[in-house]
């Protein structure tokens, strides 16, 4: 039951974050010079880029974690 509450937390708190700045110094220059508008746009498209390598790894780790109890 903790287990299950662990991820359902770790869950909601992944989409309550998605108002974060993923953005690196050079991005943040870049992002200044061009505007507010393609601003958020830039930011949202790091945010993208980056859940695809986490929803794999987590895909990955549920299903080791599957087999490693059910063993």
């Amino acid at each position: 039951m903790k287990r299950g509450s662990a991820f359902l937390l770790t869950g909601i708190f992944m989409l309550i974050n998605v108002a974060a700045m993923a953005q690196c110094s050079l991005c943040t220059k870049t992002a200044q010079q061009l505007g507010e508008g393609p601003a958020k746009g830039l930011n949202n498209g790091i945010l993208m880029l980056a859940l695809t390598p986490l929803v794999i790894i987590g895909f990955l780790a549920f299903r080791w974690w599957r087999s490693n109890r059910e063993a």
